[in-house]
């Protein structure tokens, strides 16, 4: 159990039996009242900010979170699976815990799971990923002041906003944080 002196930003705690990540916090001392603890903490689960104050007196329950290592498998309509790179053990996640992460998934890739009470919770992802570039539309240049971009479809099946240099069978890299290019991979 942890007091309101071990909170700290990126702790995480455990509250009305769901995971939950201190964002920030702050100590509040008034003059005829006891101290308290204002945090401001995000649900790993549902992805939701919320307000809590911690009385000086409140136990607050650390959260039991497993990170595994896996490899991912392959896909079918409704599920993702993958493979315990200890255990050996395959599973499936269905797609709405995926979300948006499946455009990023290549056959044998590493993928790192976040499970709370024996149940995948979130997908962690390398922030950087090499992609081969599947098809190209060609540049066409024109208005190219603030830096021409096209859309290309890499590997997975996922379109990126690229440069207009980038050609058909070429490798680049991508930040998996919010789909953008990041560079080419000269080879």
């Amino acid at each position: 159990m942890l007091t309101i002196n071990d909170l700290k930003s990126g702790s995480h705690i455990e509250l009305n039996d769901e995971p939950y990540e201190v964002l920030s916090k702050e100590f509040i001392k008034s003059a005829q009242r006891r101290p308290v603890m204002s945090c401001k903490l995000r649900n790993l689960i549902s992805g939701k900010v919320l307000k809590h104050t911690f009385q000086q007196s409140d136990a607050i329950a650390q959260a039991d979170l497993e990170k595994i290592q896996t490899q991912y498998l392959y896909k079918d309509a409704e599920n993702y699976y993958f493979m315990d790179n200890e255990s050996y053990e395959q599973f499936s996640l269905p797609s709405n815990i995926i979300d948006n992460k499946g455009n990023y998934f290549i056959e044998g890739a590493q993928i790192t799971i976040l499970k709370f009470k024996e149940k995948p919770i979130s997908i962690s992802l390398p922030i950087k990923m090499a992609f081969k570039v599947k098809s190209a539309p060609p540049g066409i240049r024109g208005d190219t002041a603030q830096g021409g971009t096209k859309e290309v479809i890499i590997e997975t099946g996922a379109k990126v906003k690229v440069p207009l240099f980038i050609k058909e069978g070429q490798k680049i890299i991508i930040d998996t944080r919010d789909g953008s290019y990041v560079e080419k991979i000269t080879e």
